[in-house]
């Protein structure tokens, strides 16, 4: 018998994530965790088709975010797209009711959610500069011959971090190179890196918000212990990571579609059947007026199902089974 479950997924530009939701506690019982690798669709059908043969599911809604979220929806067939600010929001308040602040670090972006009574009243994003993000974390593990996976218990080994600059990945690399010359242990320097990343996201990210208990920790960097150990030196009190730190933006894309479903309507999930369908992108220059916008058309199996880029909106077709976000903000607050 197929189980009944809420799909979420959570497309970015470094992981692709798929959170299957049991429908009636809504408690996560399946997830996929993969590398996006620049190919978003490929990414995506490789997860639901692990997904897929995990177990009999009957999908009863479907819920889509991240920064490919208009893509995913489109070859989901989603019931509900949403931004990233949303989905980890409800996420964490599915978690923990009394959540007032989210740190969220991926693969490319950091975030900072501030909440107050279960209701989301600000927030900021850093999207300009990797400087702490995952991917560059992943660059200095590599750099140093360790695996990502040891950053973090080596970090925490370390007695005397080393004062590095993490304003910039360029200037933070080349600080550590720097303290690796004169002869300081990889514990302390890794320790050291921690700590600059924790300051460049509080000086950024974090400027001008007030941060209070209880914080929520999560993304794939929540993985890193060193970087919550420096979160909690910094702040000054407990900071917590959910057991699926990882998958929380899919998580946060289920539930928004359960709830959006709540009225017995009919899910427009095209089935796990898409993962043996053939996907292409084509770019098209659209010359109908002066602004020639770049436009995208997505091919299903030879046949165009949406097109989008058009400034005006008009050459944007295929998203009518979608909720459209009139701006980040607004999407958020409704």
């Amino acid at each position: 018998m197929s189980r009944p479950v809420y799909l979420g997924v959570d497309v970015g530009s470094v992981s692709t994530n798929v959170a299957l939701l049991d429908a009636e506690c809504l408690k996560v019982v399946e997830k996929v965790y993969f590398r996006t690798q620049g190919q978003p669709i490929l990414s995506l059908q490789r997860a639901l088709s692990q997904i897929a043969g995990r177990g009999q599911w009957q999908v009863l809604g479907v819920g889509a975010t991240g920064s490919a979220r208009r893509l995913a929806g489109v070859i989901l067939g989603a019931d509900v797209v949403k931004n990233e600010i949303t989905a980890h929001a409800l996420a964490a308040l599915h978690v923990e009711k009394a959540v007032q602040t989210i740190i969220e670090i991926g693969g490319q972006d950091s975030k900072l959610i501030i909440l107050r009574n279960g209701v989301v009243t600000d927030f900021a994003m850093n999207t300009v500069c990797a400087a702490g993000t995952g991917s560059f974390l992943d660059q200095q593990a590599a750099r140093l011959g360790i695996p990502i996976e040891e950053f973090g218990e080596i970090a925490l080994k370390g007695r005397h971090p080393v004062r590095i600059a993490g304003r910039c990945t360029v200037f933070a690399e080349s600080d550590m190179i720097h303290k690796q010359q004169l002869g300081h242990n990889l514990a302390d320097i890794l320790a050291g890196l921690c700590d600059a990343m924790v300051r460049n996201y509080l000086n950024n990210v974090g400027k001008g918000k007030e941060i209070r208990e209880k914080i929520i920790f999560q993304g794939g960097v929540a993985a890193n212990k060193g970087m919550r150990k420096a979160f909690e030196s910094a702040l000054g009190t407990e900071v917590t990571v959910p057991e699926h730190y990882d998958v929380m933006g899919a998580i946060g894309a289920a539930l928004l579609a359960a709830e959006h479903l709540q009225s017995s309507k009919r899910t427009s999930f095209h089935g796990f059947t898409i993962t043996e369908s053939v996907y292409q992108n084509q770019s098209r220059d659209c010359r109908d007026c002066p602004n020639n916008c770049e436009l995208v058309d997505i091919v299903k199996d030879g046949e165009v199902i949406a097109s989008w880029g058009s400034r005006c909106g008009k050459a944007d077709w295929g998203l009518d089974q979608i909720s459209r976000e009139a701006s980040a903000f607004s999407a958020m607050m409704s």
